[in-house]
């Protein structure tokens, strides 16, 4: 190999696509993150090794896989995208006063229990940045973020969401969301102070759509007190839980951070035991947590879930 001039990347576009295709595995699955097709990301990729003068990926029986030099020099370029993105807001916060706009993308019950008190904190705070909300889920909300189409994201720690240490992001754990038994308040354990699971073994049961993270949660906590739970009902629309729940139709678990503004007639008891709980957290892309404007909005979300343990 020709030794590498100091002008060796000219397009980091490329060196994206190929940051992407770490993260995703597969040139299709690429592809579809970067609304491209396979032939557009195969031709970048062999751009790429063209001008670096070595190969960048590799196939290895029906797998394309990276290189060795080509996993090297991903952990340079994360580096070199973090000092890009901390350069960015950097220079969009020139001076010293706090202004801008930010978009939030997070699950429905972060929107409910979580978002509102602290954007009345950060509207205090902060007058001159206009802070907006999407209902985003992963892995949706992290393609919008790598495309800085999100500048903060909510997340719960499940499939499809980064694991943590993934050198894209900066993340923030926010701790646990506990997930308590919801009764209609006429049922026979409405009025024990908590629940025995296994008191509910006959019971239906409403859970989200198969393989999401409460209905994953509901199987797994069941599974632990010795049954399958009975699913009649797979409802992701928490409202609608609750009133199936209020009209006797099932039992299920519901987050807290869902149980705002909960409907009459319905009992919310903890589970006796172990707490069954999903592990919530925030990122935004690695380089960002110096600004002034994500430094303020995490801290507000730190603060806030600590007056909620």
């Amino acid at each position: 190999m020709k030794p590498l001039s100091p002008h060796f990347i000219d397009d980091l576009r490329r060196v994206r696509v190929l940051r992407e295709f770490r993260e995703r595995g597969t040139v299709t699955e690429t592809a579809t993150a970067l609304h491209l097709t396979p032939s557009a990301v195969s031709q970048q990729l062999a751009g790429l090794s063209r001008e670096l003068g070595f190969a960048v990926i590799q196939r290895r029986g029906r797998r394309v896989e990276l290189t060795p030099r080509g996993a090297a020099l991903l952990e340079h370029a994360d580096s070199v995208f973090a000092r890009l993105e901390q350069a960015r807001l950097d220079l969009q916060t020139w001076d010293e006063t706090v202004r801008g706009q930010l978009t939030i993308g997070a699950f429905s019950s972060a929107l409910v229990g979580l978002l509102p008190p602290v954007l009345t904190s950060l509207r205090a705070e902060l007058p001159q940045v206009q802070i907006s909300l999407q209902q985003l889920d992963p892995p949706g909300l992290f393609d919008l973020l790598d495309a800085g189409r999100v500048d903060l994201a909510i997340a719960v720690s499940f499939d499809g969401s980064p694991v943590a240490g993934d050198p894209r992001y900066h993340r923030v754990e926010l701790g646990p969301d506990i997930l308590d038994v919801a009764l209609p308040a006429g049922h026979r354990l409405a009025d024990q102070p908590d629940i025995d699971l296994r008191d509910l073994r006959e019971e239906l049961w409403i859970t989200g759509t198969p393989g999401g993270c409460c209905a994953t949660v509901t199987s797994a906590v069941c599974a632990g007190a010795g049954f399958a739970p009975r699913v009649a009902h797979r409802v992701d629309d928490w409202h609608a839980v609750t009133q199936l729940v209020r009209e006797a139709h099932a039992v299920a678990l519901l987050p807290r951070l869902a149980q705002t503004s909960m409907p009459p007639d319905l009992a919310i008891r903890p589970v006796h035991g172990p707490s069954p709980q999903r592990h919530l957290f925030a990122a935004i892309r690695e380089g960002g947590q110096g600004t002034p404007m994500l430094t303020a909005v995490l801290d507000h979300l730190r603060q806030h879930r600590a007056t909620m343990s």
